[in-house]
């Protein structure tokens, strides 16, 4: 069987390589979320829910469990039982929308926060160290790289 993708051109070498690379990143994230879902004790969609509230933390965004739902693509009864489980852990508070009434926000607790990052940090020390061996410049470009990827990839 040939492969699908045969580089003509060194700049067709170049994206496989390029590719390649990104596949054995999405291995290696995925092998850090499975063993840190098991120093955490909870399935993959709790500690999915619990990365996309931190990475909306950080941008100072509000999360709505429909945004929950939606991130996960679960419905919203599944959505109704990941915020019970997670809000009986500790993990979560479901609060007042902070300019709609009627509205509910869901957030980490000072604990979760903690507890993640306390599995984290090493890694994100590591990762860190790795990107800190490029100039802005090449940061620059392997941001917009990595951002135009997770677009094609996923266009919501």
């Amino acid at each position: 069987m040939s492969q699908p993708w045969l580089a003509e051109s060194s700049h067709d070498q170049v994206v496989t390589d390029v590719l390649q690379g990104v596949r054995a990143l999405s291995d290696a994230m995925d092998r850090m979320h499975s063993g840190m879902k098991g120093d955490m004790e909870m399935n993959s969609t709790d500690l999915a829910a619990l990365r996309m509230l931190i990475v909306r933390e950080g941008r100072g965004e509000a999360v709505s469990p429909h945004e929950v739902a939606s991130h996960l693509r679960i419905s919203t009864a599944s959505t109704t039982k990941l915020l019970d489980r997670l809000t009986r852990s500790g993990h979560i508070e479901r609060r007042p929308h902070p300019s709609d009434g009627r509205a509910r926000i869901v957030v980490l607790t000072d604990e979760s926060r903690s507890t993640f990052f306390r599995h984290f940090g090493e890694r994100l020390r590591v990762m860190r160290g790795v990107a800190a061996r490029y100039d802005e410049e090449e940061l620059a470009v392997i941001a917009r790289f990595l951002a135009e990827l997770s677009d094609a990839l996923d266009p919501r």
